[in-house]
């Protein structure tokens, strides 16, 4: 009988790192959620929801085959790694389809190695497990490193513009589903609102822009209260489509407004445009109230 995929962890968003020694925490690479497992028959990987991607992952796969282990079940990330080693989420897509040689897997946690299930193990003991198996992880096959505590290394992800870091504690067991883990994002988070979206049978959706120029868009789900405010002072505001803003966007379903009103939206920094954005505060640039 061949392994099966294990449902992996979800982590809670947190503001803040945590302090103490009793954490391990690493870099969030920015790629996709992948779960490698090898056995009898070969190996295989799965995206976070359990979804084939051998095809497009075959470089990597063939590199994991060599690994010094009968069979093993790693969870990591699957990335586009620039020259230097910065991951480019963007370019994930082109180069599973055209350069999957140029992907790279970050593993940073390992569920089962030749014939133990290794899920109730620490996860501190998981960890050394996983960087005697990914050794010395300098090819396409790689080993998350971490440190104890969660401060110095956030501040050096937020300096460097990356996604954030991902936190759980030395003693915890691997538990498919359970919220265990943190992760942390770096954050964006000042915007101007330009616009808003609507259609029938969808969530209205408001676009945004930074120092003018366009960065997407986001959903607000706040209390009627606020939604009445913004769209009394949206009504005020209209305008016509401002400089830079994509033709494509420019539809009957978009309504214009001078850039009038700022959100405070979480997003990850250094991206271009808005992901993962919930819109957390509004408030008039002239007032500087919060909405």
């Amino acid at each position: 009988m061949r392994l099966k995929f294990i449902k992996p962890q979800e982590p809670v968003l947190a503001l803040k790192p945590p302090v103490s020694n009793g954490w391990l925490c690493e870099i969030k690479d920015d790629g996709c959620c992948t779960q490698i497992i090898l056995d009898w028959a070969g190996a295989l990987t799965f995206t976070r929801m359990g979804i084939d991607r051998l095809k497009r992952h075959r470089p990597v796969v063939t590199a994991a085959e060599q690994l010094k282990a009968k069979s093993f079940i790693p969870g990591g990330e699957m990335i586009a790694p620039q020259p230097g080693g910065r991951p480019n989420f963007h370019a994930m897509h082109s180069r599973m389809a055209w350069n999957a040689e140029l992907l790279a897997f970050v593993a940073f946690d390992i569920l089962h190695k030749s014939g133990e299930d290794l899920r109730w193990r620490p996860a501190v003991e998981r960890k050394a497990i996983l960087r005697e198996l990914i050794q010395p992880a300098e090819g396409i096959v790689q080993c998350s490193q971490h440190v104890e505590g969660g401060v110095e290394i956030y501040e050096a992800a937020d300096r460097m513009s990356l996604k954030g870091i991902v936190s759980k504690r030395k003693v915890t067991p691997y538990r498919s589903g359970a919220k265990d883990a943190v992760w942390l994002k770096c954050w964006d988070i000042d915007f101007e609102l330009i616009g808003i979206k609507r259609q029938p049978g969808e969530w209205t959706e408001r676009l945004f822009a930074r120092h003018v120029k366009n960065v997407g868009k986001a959903v607000i789900a706040k209390t009627d209260a606020i939604k009445n405010w913004l769209w009394t002072r949206e009504q005020k505001a209209k305008a016509g489509p401002p400089n830079g803003v994509p033709t494509a966007q420019v539809t009957p379903e978009v309504e214009w407004v001078k850039p009038d009103i700022n959100a405070r939206v979480r997003t990850l920094r250094g991206e271009p445009k808005l992901r993962n954005a919930p819109v957390q505060d509004l408030w008039e640039i002239n007032s500087g109230g919060a909405g």
